[in-house]
């Protein structure tokens, strides 16, 4: 099984992610360490992303996904997915468990004025907002409760 983390920037897909893996002794993957030189650099000029600059992004996700799936073995992945297509293209890979970080905008705007080293431009965030499809299949948890809490209650849910 892989366990996808969704949601906006700044919903602590990562943090989330890294945490759950840890614990569960599965390797975690973060989505954005696959985007594409050219991607990085608009995400950081503060362009948004377009389907088609998604799209090799999107096949290597599903790619690991599924050549994991095939060895048997488990993973994390944190990854925006926030059209109903994307996580389409990276289910159709392998067995995914859908779990949406659900992020109020207030939130978002207080955790990207304090958050470092990441290049996504902060601007961004209204963008994802605007694109974000939520999904009706997913496991909904809100992205303001605690990292653990949130952990745990994946575990829970997932009765892993």
């Amino acid at each position: 099984m892989f366990i996808l983390l969704m949601g906006v920037t700044g919903a602590g897909k990562t943090t989330v992610g890294k945490l759950l893996a840890s614990s569960l002794g599965w390797p975690f993957y973060d989505g954005d360490d696959f985007h594409v030189r050219t991607n990085v650099s608009k995400m950081s000029s503060g362009i948004p992303l377009t389907d088609e600059d998604r799209a090799p992004w999107l096949a290597k996700l599903s790619e690991i996904i599924a050549q994991h799936g095939a060895e048997g073995e488990n993973g994390v992945l944190a990854c925006s997915a926030l059209k109903r297509s994307y996580r389409e293209v990276l289910s159709s890979a392998g067995d995914v468990a859908t779990i949406y970080l659900k992020a109020e905008p207030e939130l978002v705007r207080q955790r990207l004025r304090s958050r470092r080293g990441h290049y996504m431009h902060a601007g961004l965030f209204e963008s994802q907002f605007l694109t974000l499809e939520e999904p009706e299949d997913a496991i909904t948890i809100p992205a303001s409760w605690s990292p653990v809490r949130i952990a745990l209650s994946i575990r829970s849910e997932l009765g892993i």
